[in-house]
This record gives structure tokens, sequence and C-alpha cells, in this order.
């Protein structure tokens, strides 16, 4: 077994470098994660893969008041998690097949075990970053954070793959190990190891391979066949197309794609069947709060070119890749009657007032003809009253 040690963090002259004591704090031992499992998994069945369990604790720190979060995901699913600023911290399971009777039938002190697990990486990262903030000499009351993640791979046959184990400080990396069975021969099966590590730092190296190699390993396998139904399956995305005029000079066209799992996913624009990538916006997958994931991807173009545009769609879960276009919504039987029924009563309104008009006009006419008459009957009348007698 190789193991390359790099230099990844060089002290300021401004920093102090820890005593010999001081460094005691920083040896993790997480072998007693393998506590949690007594013997291998004998699992029948075989499952696509790649596969991931990864393990991720943060503790915040700032203002004499501190918080640390544990989660652990497999693939792109949230199983459990652990918050101290909880009521009554304690490690819940996320998903609905963690809470069958099974756990308490195979595993009745998974949950404890947990708890005790989270409890102890907190400690540790707790001292971890008293450490680094006294190395670095910096203010209690200034907020920091300390990282620690370690993930497993196994392939379609439920062997190791690869893994890694890492802590970073304040975003900045202080040791990584990875492992990589993944390139080796059946005739060399030596596990490649790569350590990274700053001056002062003293992880237990076989400790963090015996996790991410064995104890890992040994969960994911377990996870992946309890949970079979969810973390097995892959939906494919509803996809569609939405049209967004910016200007007068530019419109932007948005592919969509929601409601997929696994969340790796590619969307790309094409015009005129090349490849847009380096002219398209978009966000990164992000998760939909169902168990589902969501992604956009868009360009933009001058008004009137939206026929030159695609946007190409590939997912596991699709049998072929999806090819989208924009088309202008068509008109409607409900649009095409609306304009029918609203010309139909303007011409029926132009032609009532044509009538109305008519009939005024007559009787107008008829008012002057009765004036007439009446005028002519009254003048008769006169001449017969006072005409001379006879």
């Amino acid at each position: 077994m190789g193991v390359t040690v790099v230099s990844s963090i060089k002290p300021s002259p401004s920093t102090r470098v820890a005593s010999p004591h001081t460094l005691r704090v920083w040896v993790m031992e997480p072998r007693p994660l393998l506590l949690m499992l007594s013997g291998a998994l004998a699992l029948t069945q075989t499952w696509a893969g790649p596969h991931t369990l990864t393990l991720s604790g943060t503790l915040l720190s700032g203002l004499g008041e501190s918080q640390y979060i544990g989660v652990a995901y497999v693939d792109d699913t949230e199983i459990v998690r652990y918050d101290t600023n909880t009521p009554n911290a304690r490690v819940q399971p996320r998903v609905p097949w963690l809470e069958s009777p099974w756990v308490e039938q195979e595993y009745p002190d998974m949950w404890e075990e947990q708890k005790r697990i989270c409890k102890q990486c907190e400690q540790i990262c707790r001292a971890k970053l008293n450490n680094l903030r006294h190395y670095y000499n910096q203010s209690e009351d200034g907020f920091h954070n300390f990282q620690v993640t370690s993930a497993c791979v196994v392939g379609s046959d439920r062997s190791f793959l690869r893994g890694y184990s890492h802590t970073a400080y304040d975003g900045t990396e202080t040791f990584t190990l990875n492992l990589d069975l993944s390139s080796t021969t059946e005739a060399k099966k030596t596990t490649q190891i790569t350590v990274q590590r700053d001056l002062f730092h003293q992880d237990d190296v076989e400790g963090w391979r015996a996790y991410v190699e064995n104890t890992c390993v040994h969960w994911l396998r377990l996870f992946l066949e309890k949970g079979k139904e969810t973390l097995l399956r892959a939906d494919p995305p509803k996809t569609h197309v939405t049209h967004h005029p910016i200007s007068d000079h530019e419109v932007t066209l948005k592919c969509w794609a929601l409601g997929f799992y696994p969340s790796d996913i590619t969307l790309t624009w094409q015009r005129d069947r090349e490849d847009l990538t380096q002219d398209m916006e978009f966000v990164e997958t992000r998760p939909a709060g169902d168990g589902t994931f969501q992604k956009w991807a868009a360009v933009a173009m001058p008004p009137g070119e939206e026929q030159r545009y695609t946007c190409r769609v590939q997912h596991q879960a699709l049998p072929e890749p999806l090819t989208l276009r924009w088309d202008p919504p068509p008109q409607t039987t409900m649009t095409t009657v609306a304009i029918t029924a609203a010309a139909l009563g303007l011409l029926g309104a132009v032609a009532a007032g044509a009538v109305l008009w008519r009939r005024r006009r007559s009787g107008k006419g008829r008012e002057r003809y009765s004036q007439a008459a009446c005028s002519d009957s009254a003048q008769g009348s006169d001449v017969s009253l006072t005409g001379p007698k006879g």
C-alpha cells in the first residue's frame, strides 16, 4: 500500500505552531463506527451502480454558541439527520423505510448508537475547530466552521470502488484521504491511497481507511437493500419550454426539467443542431422538496429565430434523449369562437344601428306627413266652420 503525503496548507509567518500536546486532539478515531455492524450483509440481488453513501458533519461556532449538524445521504436522498439545535437532539430518520419494523427487529440499538457516534464526531470537530482557531490566533467571537465529509462508492456487483474522507476549516481543506480500487486489475487488489495533510495534522489514516472501505460500504449495502423501492428508482423528468420576451430585440427560451430522480441530468441548448454550452444560462440541479429534483437551462436570441433552437434532455430514466422545441401556442377553439362571436356581435350591432337609423328616418317622415295631414284637416274644418252661411 502506497501512501503519499503532500502539504496542503502552509502556515503564514504570523501564525504560531501548535505544541505537541495540542496536536493530540487532532486524532480522529472512526473505528467505533465498526460496532454498528457485526458481520457482512448477505445480499442476493444486484442493482445498477454506482451508488454512494455520504456522511457529512458540520460544526458552526460564533459569539460563544455552536451548532452541530450531521447528515447522511444515499446518492441524492437524505436518509438521516442530527441537529443539536432541535429539542431533545436525536438522530432522525428522513425516509419512511428507516421507520419500519425491521430497524427494531434487526438493529434495536441503531438510533442510540448513531447518536453516540454523532456526539463523538461533534466533540472531535469542536476540539479541531478550537485548535485551528488558536493556531491562526483568531478570536472566539468570530464565526467559524469545521466540516468532516466521508463517502464510499460501490458498483453494480456490490464491491467497493472508491471512497474519500476530508476535513475543512472555514472552507479551506486541512486533510484529504482518497482511496481508489476502480482502476486496479484482478491480479492487484491493493488499495491506492493518497493522503494530503498539513504540517500539524495527525489524523489516523488507517482508521479512516477502515471506515470508508468497510463500515461505510456495509451501511450502504444495507440501505440499498432496505430502501430499494425508493433509492433504486428512476423517475423521468417532466419537460417543457417557456418563452420570455426581454426587449424588442431579445427573447429568452427556458428549458425545464421537473420531478426527476436521480439528480444526474443534462440539459443542452442547440442552434441549428450546434451545441450552445458556452452561451447557456442555467441553475444547478436542486431538490424539489418531494424527493425529486428540478433544473432549467436558458438561452437568449433575437425575436423570430426561436425555431432554430432546440433543447436536448438526457436522463437515465429516459429510453432515449428528448428534443424539445418552443412553438407558439395555437389558437384554440374557444379563442376562435370568441373571435367569431365578437365579429358577429359587431355586425349585429351595425345592422341594428342601421335598422334603428332607418326607423328613425322613416318615423320622422311619417311625423312630417301626419303633421301635414292634420294641418290640412284643421284648415278644412276651419273653412267649413267659418265659411259664409248660405
